[in-house]
């Protein structure tokens, strides 16, 4: 894997004929992708897919592929679990590996746009999922990522948080506009969040979709095999 340079700056993502096996079974069959800065991307499909598999990739955590992929430098994952660690405090897993200079208060701006300010000095387990979740946004944002990498993050809250999640992330997106990669089963998340969507089917990569145009969410369900009743 390899990180974009200076003259390629617009462009975040590029795989090129990217390849992931398990025990001789192909999970990614030459993924080709690109993502530009500012452009937010969802990847739709079903378990088992390989979806996951190529976000673990692009985030450094699973070297194991074959082909091309260049990525940003500066990155951030936002995972389903929040893997806040239990013994810190909340400021202090929002800033956890950061130089210290400089981390509290950039720790403490962070929180303030996730709506935190007052659970800074809280231990994790007093936070509510949703808070919990948006403190793992702030630890991922205050890094100042080029690609924001988000693994399902909102799949394991009730329906009303995420509908409040959906809309703080759209507007830390537009302040901040890093790339964005949501990796997502939900056709309705996917739509309401992304500039563009991609369902990803044993491995290999159907068509792009750009948000807005046609009627999105029933060419997607079809790509995913669901056909809904009439």
């Amino acid at each position: 894997m390899t990180t974009a340079t200076t003259t390629e700056a617009a462009l975040a993502v590029r795989a090129t004929g990217v390849h992931r096996s398990f025990d001789g079974r192909e999970v990614l069959s030459g993924i080709d992708l690109t993502l530009h800065q500012g452009e937010f991307l969802a990847l739709l499909g079903r378990s088992g897919s390989g979806k996951s598999t190529l976000l673990r990739a692009m985030a450094g955590l699973d070297p194991d592929f074959t082909g091309e992929l260049l990525v940003p430098e500066r990155r951030s994952v936002v995972f389903q679990d929040h893997r806040l660690q239990p013994w810190k405090r909340v400021l202090d897993n929002v800033v956890l590996g950061l130089p210290r200079a400089g981390a509290k208060e950039a720790g403490l701006n962070a929180l303030a746009e996730v709506g935190l300010t007052e659970r800074a000095r809280d231990w994790p387990i007093t936070l509510s999922g949703g808070e919990a979740q948006r403190a793992a946004l702030a630890r991922a944002l205050v890094r100042d990522p080029a690609l924001l990498l988000l693994d399902e993050p909102f799949g394991a809250l009730d329906a009303l948080t995420r509908l409040k999640m959906h809309a703080l992330l759209r507007e830390l997106c537009r302040k901040h506009r890093p790339a964005v990669l949501l990796v997502t089963h939900d056709v309705d998340e996917a739509i309401a969040l992304a500039d563009r969507v991609i369902v990803l089917t044993d491995g290999r990569l159907g068509p792009s979709h750009e948000v807005g145009v046609g009627e999105l969410r029933g060419v997607l369900l079809k790509e995913l095999g669901v056909v809904e009743a009439g």
